[in-house]
């Protein structure tokens, strides 16, 4: 689903959810710097237990951002990832566990969008470059002024994907920084940590997820532990929910639309390239001395309690005189099973459900109507009741028409008129009929909309549907019923995937266009179990089934050579321009990219001729890893493995729950551990002895059909209500809503009064032009009883990274 749409929807309709985070900044006094002690209570009035990071949602930002200049080289990436963790750290403030997930393989199903994505990005980045070089041209040539251009490559992004050079560097610079921050942050002392980087299978935060679930199986869960998920994905508020914890949190960016962007000729902000007219920067402060600082300010966090919005869930879906036992936790599980209708990273959304025209308050209205009938919940535990899902899409094939005429109705009132700043919004987030917003014409691209010759406002929509999207005639009964068997398999999978794991890693939607409503006759009898034992695709072979040939050069040079030579047996897999079917939508970027499908068989077929060119490395990369998990000296398993790897063991040991708090699963020996004398390639040149120690990881391991209950756990204690009556009537129409700042309710603001601001004046350095990448961290010799130390004038502060073949890191202590 779409995040901005779907957040925007979720933060008006309930808004309590949402608090602002209070974040303690690193403080500096002549020259000193004093880092934030992590180890102190936390400011938000309230102490996490566990953070989980969804990394590739903190990699992109760090690697490309938007809204500031990008980082010179890989070294300026690694240090803005890890000032980045350093901050959720210091908001967040976990006690037990910091759980690190980098995508890994993702299964079929998600390979197809990735696929989608990473040939978009190529295109684009290649379009832009184009632009970005006429336009610098045309400037020149007029005479204006330009900054000299840097020689340097083009960063690309798609390089974030397993398998890739740049994220087997990425997982040792990690190794390195959990390292550094065990031994020398006293808020990582007594903390575990898990890494688990590309080479380990699966999606970040559904790696994340089946951490959680194999350890609420466990005896020893603690079944109040307070989890925060840091991510800005939909998806992660209704994995939260899945879990049935009754203390989750998630941790994201404030969400702020528009955001300034510096120009990328002459990196000035308020107009973009292809407005660019060459002028001289103008001069910031009486010397220029803010030249490097940035107009805009520092993005924001939040936190989304999924405790309150749960609730509100609770209100909004209790039904009374029900047939059958109202269970809020059934009920949630059918909430969050019904959003994946409105879109999700493996579907497409149904052409008639749109989350800005309220599809979701329609799906429950409908859903509170019809399960009087149905004699049960739509779900359990990942399952699917299909009978009863068929009820309820009925009922929305039933007004299907009158959503597309509403729609188009809409759309016409709304060509007259544009956003203003009175504009009031509905409950489902869309703009109400008076002041709307208008697609204007000097808003859109210098191309023409292209006809929509589908028009589903019109009568026949269904058959200029199914030809113009399928090309196959809506009589054809055959085939509509091989494509709403095929997006059945695919909820029913999403769901299992959900609450129970990877159902299959090779199963995937076929189609580009999903089926109608209306079509959801007959579902009840469709088969929905999936093929067993199925394995992950490795490394290289994804990077085979989702990259460009424009982003060949991240591959071995003859598995490269398939995607560009005329006479490879897959050359149809890379076409070097595809279509973009902008599907009722305005810009590029929302339509649907129209690219063949991979045929799995026809490419193993081909890469069994080139895998015997690989190199020992490439073979290593190209490799499924696992989990690793660190300690500091004083955590109680420092011991424990230290003495794992002095007995030499050779078989996997039982982690053992009394020293990490009630954590279980599996020990075996690290080839690439951290230890106190043994510090291999990755930290080899420090200038200071690291006392942590690693170890391999492995979650519990369950059969094959073992099914996760999803329930709250015996003992679990459910927060005390925070919503009172006056919550319930609360929204954003037509108001501004603030959120509160913190846990405390009744915190009472701090405000400084004119002789606080005046001694401010004299003990903070004024104008001090920080750069974009300046490390907030500390070196190691910094923390040492709580005393800190100034650093010598010309000392290093941040660690130099090399080559992507080993990480050398210069720290100078004095």
């Amino acid at each position: 689903m779409g995040v901005p749409a779907f957040f925007r929807w979720l933060s008006r309709k309930y808004p309590s959810i949402i608090v602002n985070c209070v974040e303690e900044k690193p403080k500096e006094c002549n020259g000193v710097k004093i880092p934030v002690d992590a180890s102190k209570p936390n400011p938000n009035d309230v102490e996490f237990d566990n953070l989980y990071l969804d990394m590739n949602g903190i990699i992109h930002p760090c690697t490309h951002p938007e809204d500031k200049p990008a980082p010179k080289n890989e070294d300026e990436m690694m240090v803005a990832i890890f000032e980045y963790i350093d901050r959720l750290f210091n908001i967040v403030r976990p006690r037990r566990l910091l759980y690190m997930a980098i995508d890994g393989v993702a299964p079929r199903a998600k390979m197809n969008q990735q696929r989608s994505r990473r040939f978009r990005a190529s295109k684009e980045g290649m379009e832009a470059a184009v632009e970005k070089q006429r336009v610098r041209e045309e400037i020149l040539a007029k005479g204006g002024f330009l900054p000299p251009e840097e020689i340097k490559e083009r960063f690309d992004s798609n390089c974030i994907t397993p398998g890739t050079e740049f994220m087997d560097n990425l997982a040792k610079c990690l190794r390195y920084y959990i390292a550094d921050r065990l031994n020398n942050d006293p808020g990582w002392k007594n903390l575990t940590v898990i890494l688990s980087d590309a080479s380990a299978p699966g999606e970040g935060e559904h790696k994340i997820m089946d951490y959680i679930r194999r350890q609420r199986a466990q005896p020893n869960h603690d079944p109040n532990t307070h989890h925060c998920l840091c991510g800005a994905d939909a998806d992660l508020i209704m994995l939260g929910l899945a879990t049935h914890e009754p203390n989750f949190t998630i941790i994201r960016e404030e969400f702020k639309p528009n955001k300034p962007k510096p120009c990328g000729l002459c990196n000035q902000f308020g107009h973009e390239v292809k407005d660019c007219e060459g002028l001289p920067r103008e001069k910031k402060g009486k010397h220029d001395e803010l030249a490097d600082s940035l107009p805009c300010a520092e993005g924001e966090f939040i936190f989304l309690r999924l405790n309150v919005l749960r609730e509100y869930l609770e209100r909004e879906l209790t039904m009374a005189s029900l047939p059958f036992t109202f269970d809020v936790e059934r009920s949630i599980d059918d909430w969050v099973f019904m959003c994946f209708f409105v879109g999700n990273d493996f579907l497409p959304h149904l052409p008639s459900l749109e989350i800005r025209e309220g599809a979701i308050d329609r799906l429950v209205n409908i859903y509170k109507n019809v399960v009087h009938k149905t004699g049960g919940y739509l779900t359990e535990s990942g399952y699917v009741n299909l009978q009863r899902v068929q009820m309820i899409m009925l009922a929305v094939g039933e007004v299907e028409d009158s959503i597309f005429k509403k729609r188009k109705d809409d759309e016409v009132k709304c060509f007259y008129c544009s956003i203003s700043p009175n504009t009031s919004f509905t409950s489902d987030g869309s703009p109400s009929p008076i002041g709307g917003i208008k697609r204007k014409a000097e808003d859109s691209d210098s191309e023409p909309e292209p006809e929509d010759n589908v028009r589903l406002w019109e009568a026949g929509w269904k058959q200029r549907y199914y030809k113009n999207k399928f090309d196959v005639d809506a009589a054809d009964e055959k085939f509509r019923r091989k494509v709403v068997q095929s997006y059945v398999e695919g909820l029913c999978w999403v769901l299992r995937y959900y609450y129970q794991g990877c159902a299959s890693w090779k199963w995937y939607y076929p189609f580009h266009y999903a089926p109608f409503a209306s079509d959801f006759e007959g579902i009840a009898d469709m088969p929905s179990d999936f093929e067993k034992g199925t394995k992950p695709f490795k490394p290289l072979e994804q990077l085979m089934g989702v990259f460009p040939a424009a982003s060949g050069n991240f591959l071995p040079p003859s598995w490269r050579k398939l995607m560009s030579d005329p006479d490879s047996s897959i050359i149809d897999f890379y076409p070097e321009d595809f279509a973009i079917d902008l599907n009722g939508k305005k810009y590029a970027w929302q339509g649907v990219a129209l690219l063949p499908f991979v045929d799995e068989r026809r490419l193993r077929a081909a890469l069994e001729e080139v895998y015997p060119d690989l190199t020992p490395e490439e073979t290593k990369r190209n490799s499924l890893g696992g989990d690793v998990l660190f300690v500091g000296k004083h955590h109680p398993l420092h011991d424990f493995i230290l003495e794992l790897y002095q007995t030499g063991s050779t078989e996997p040991v039982d982690v053992p729950p009394e020293l990490c708090h009630g954590i279980q699963g599996k020990f075996s020996l690290d080839e690439e551990a951290v230890l106190p004398d043994r510090q291999g390639n990755i930290i080899k040149s420090l200038n200071c002895m690291l006392l942590s120690s690693s170890i391999n990881f492995k979650d519990p391991q369950f059969a094959e059909d073992y099914i996760f209950k999803a329930v709250m756990l015996p003992g679990a204690r459910k927060p005390a209500p925070v919503l009172k009556p006056s919550d319930w009537e609360k929204s954003s129409n037509g108001r501004q809503w603030k959120p509160q700042l913190g846990f405390n309710r009744d915190r009472r603001p701090v405000h400084l009064d004119q002789a606080a601001f005046r001694t401010l004046g004299h003990v903070m350095p004024r104008g001090s032009g920080a750069g974009v990448y300046g490390n907030p961290a500390p070196p190691p010799a910094t923390y040492q009883g709580n005393l800190y130390r100034p650093l010598l004038r010309g000392q290093a502060q941040i660690p130099k990274l090399m080559s992507s073949k080993f990480l050398q890191i210069d720290y100078l202590t004095c």
